[in-house]
């Protein structure tokens, strides 16, 4: 179970997720077939608990959004951006630790 603070992404709500937050916004482009990606999301789950206050984190189902993915160039999955301002400051690419996750986003928290 997500943490109740990851929301869901979408093409239809992307922009205004990552236009619209006031902190920065982690996007998790993953699918249910990835098996790194499911890895991952109890990375997610403990990140987000740790930095709710500081990241807003979103995943967003790449078989179910395609043009978000396309948009930006996600070629392999699990692929992290994160956007401040509406615009990629990081990308992570494939499973990493929750330490090495936080190390990585210490500098846009």
């Amino acid at each position: 179970m997500a943490h109740e603070s990851i929301v869901t992404v979408t093409d239809a709500n992307f922009q205004d997720t990552i236009s619209t937050s006031d902190k920065p916004v982690l996007v998790d482009f993953w699918a249910a077939w990835c098996g790194p990606c499911k890895m991952l999301a109890p990375v997610l789950d403990d990140v987000a608990a740790e930095t709710s206050e500081k990241l807003t984190i979103g995943k967003l189902n790449v078989d179910e959004n395609p043009a978000t993915s396309q948009k930006y160039g996600v070629m392999s999955i699990p692929t992290l951006l994160v956007f401040k301002n509406g615009e990629v400051v990081k990308t992570l690419v494939g499973y990493m630790s929750k330490k090495d996750m936080l190390d990585k986003l210490a500098d846009v928290l």
